[in-house]
């Protein structure tokens, strides 16, 4: 048989093995992305004069200062990494300017955002954005202050803080499908005192991101192994 000949009809199943590798990617790494998941919570937030940055401790456990700015955001998102950002700037001037300052009490700043109607659960409808200035004791934590400006709060068993102003009526720190946006049971949270989130590293996944998981990754190398070495053998052959 001539080289060319057999060249070929090497290049034939050559061909048919990187298409079914190509395929099989695609399969392992799509089941990834339909998997990712997100989760309905309230999330925390901090003014630093300009901007919001996520707070590092819950609600039950800050203490802030007089004078300071926090928010409180409802939105499904997968980490703190995509969390989204109350949706009013962080002005103590503007938001406690009819609260005058009173002797053995500090005053904090709150914006309060329900978020959007996508991020809803279903069957309710988010109520409107507010700002509030608690003036409270000066060893006041956060949540203290949030509790003088927007009862009734609702909290969970682990001391999530599930409800401002008794917003969402039900539901606290659920899964959220990505793939569909349909509600799972509850997963594994953290406290309040740990932000109040739910705890992505205990979820179906485990990968904290909704990406493809670690077994996923290990499936496509293990296809791409066994493609490689059929090349290597069909050129063994030739």
């Amino acid at each position: 048989m001539s080289p060319a000949r057999a060249a070929a009809r090497l290049r034939v199943p050559l061909v048919s093995l990187l298409a079914a590798l190509v395929a099989a990617s695609a399969v392992l790494l799509g089941a990834g992305s339909a998997q990712a998941a997100g989760y309905r919570y309230w999330s925390f937030w901090e003014g630093n004069g300009k901007n919001w940055e996520y707070a590092t401790q819950g609600p039950s456990l800050l203490r802030p200062d007089d004078g300071t700015v926090q928010g409180f955001r409802f939105a499904v998102s997968e980490d703190s990494g995509d969390a989204d950002q109350p949706r009013r700037a962080p002005d103590f001037g503007a938001i406690c300017a009819d609260t005058p300052a009173e002797d053995g009490k500090k005053r904090v700043a709150l914006v309060i955002d329900p978020g959007t109607t996508t991020d809803a659960p279903d069957g309710e409808k988010p109520p409107a954005l507010r700002t509030a200035c608690a003036q409270v004791a000066p060893d006041a934590s956060s949540a203290e202050a949030l509790a003088a400006v927007a009862k009734p709060l609702r909290y969970d068993d682990s001391a999530m803080l599930c409800a401002i102003s008794g917003y969402p009526k039900t539901g606290c720190g659920e899964q959220v499908s990505g793939d569909s946006g349909s509600a799972k049971p509850s997963e594994p949270t953290k406290t309040a005192d740990d932000q109040g989130k739910p705890d992505q590293d205990q979820g179906e996944e485990g990968d904290g991101g909704g990406g493809p998981s670690v077994g996923l990754l290990v499936g496509i190398g293990a296809v791409l192994l066994l493609g490689i070495a059929a090349v290597v053998q069909a050129r063994r052959r030739r």
